[in-house]
């Protein structure tokens, strides 16, 4: 008999990103191997407080999200607090058999409350940003605060599941704990491609938040450097940096050669994943990217930052090229090759779409539910 999963998340479709997709993605497959799951996150705007999403029992809680890309400091503890709350009220009707937070800062906190109330064994999924030291620019502020508060989070979980062996061992040096390793291997199911063709002009993408981790400001430096070559672009997403972002398209007099359609649906960054070639992304941080997997599953060729979990998608000389965080010119020259020579762009190309086969959702959704009938037999 399978379990029911109670799943915590601040971040889950449409609100927030990669994260969030990777929570829902897993909850989906878990579904149809016969769990039955409910999720506690996040409300933003006019999404409906209940409801019931491919049979999958959403509550949303109103924590004053202004974004829904980015989380507030203020908004994370009332997740804390409010999820903590719904939980116990769902948990005394419904009876899970285990809590399951995605990120262990906020929902960690929650679950870690719960089961001591409770006595519900809770999983913990680390996806990076939850990781001292992982998105500095990001997070280094309010770690400052939470941090002696995350030990016993992280130490009495019944497991805690890294997405990435760098985020591992990343979390090893402030957290003495055992964790099992799941790479994030969640590309959209049905999206790859059956043939692949080069655009003209070549079209580059970039996808995710605009905020400092991702560094999209250089996505523009980079490609003002490369105005004598023909290519279009489009970056998709927004966030605090949208407004110098549109300072430097502006500068540079790239109007009509970079479009920014601003946040977009999940289905609409796959319609504009297939009608690109070159997936260019110089983050400073990462985990394991939802983004660069879709590319790769779309057959795209990757321009991406030596971080993360970025290194396990790039076979340099073979799919794309993996340059230093931050170096202009490291990523000018690298798209400065794929744009001089169009047969390069394609050989990439279908190397990535080959190379992707190697990154099946499944095997994610039975690792999780290898660990979840385990967890079940030691109890």
């Amino acid at each position: 008999m399978k379990k029911k999963i109670l799943v915590f998340s601040h971040e889950y479709p449409p609100v927030g990103g990669g994260g969030g997709r990777v929570a829902q993605n897993l909850n989906r497959g878990l579904t149809k191997l016969g769990y039955e799951i409910q999720v506690i996150s996040t409300h933003f705007g006019d999404l409906p407080f209940r409801k019931d999403e491919d049979g999958i029992l959403v509550h949303r809680l109103h924590c004053y999200r202004r974004e829904i890309f980015k989380a507030s400091f203020l908004s994370m503890m009332l997740f804390v607090w409010k999820s903590l709350w719904k939980g116990l009220s769902i948990i005394r009707q419904w009876k899970p058999d285990v809590l399951h937070a995605h990120f262990a800062v906020p929902a960690g906190a929650s679950v870690w409350a719960l089961s001591r109330l409770t006595n519900i064994p809770y999983v913990i999924t680390a996806h990076g940003g939850d990781v001292p030291g992982a998105v500095p620019e990001k997070t280094d502020k309010w770690f400052r605060f939470v941090m002696p508060f995350t030990y016993p989070i992280w130490k009495q979980a019944a497991r805690i599941v890294a997405v990435s062996d760098h985020f591992e061992q990343l979390a090893r040096k402030y957290y003495p704990v055992e964790m099992v390793l799941i790479p994030n291997r969640f590309s959209l199911e049905g999206i790859h491609p059956e043939k692949i063709r080069l655009n003209q002009p070549p079209v580059i993408i970039y996808a995710g938040r605009f905020s400092p981790e991702k560094n999209p400001t250089m996505v523009v430096e980079a490609l003002a450097d490369l105005r004598g070559y023909d290519w279009q672009a489009v970056m998709l997403g927004d966030g605090i940096l949208m407004p110098e972002v549109q300072s430097k398209v502006k500068q540079w007099k790239l109007k009509d050669r970079i479009r920014l359609p601003g946040w977009v649906s999940e289905q609409e960054v796959q319609e504009y994943f297939s009608r690109s070639d070159i997936l260019f992304m110089p983050s400073l941080a990462e985990g394991l990217p939802l983004s660069a997997l879709q590319g790769l599953a779309m057959g795209l060729a990757l321009v991406l930052s030596r971080v993360g979990g970025c290194v396990n998608l790039v076979k340099p000389g073979r799919n794309g090229y993996l340059i230093e965080p931050g170096d202009l010119k490291g990523y000018v020259d690298a798209l400065r090759k794929l744009l001089s020579q169009p047969n390069l762009i394609m050989k990439y190309r279908k190397a990535s779409l080959e190379y992707a086969r190697q990154f099946q959702p499944q095997v994610v959704i039975n690792a999780y539910d290898d660990l979840f009938m385990k967890l079940q037999s030691e109890k």
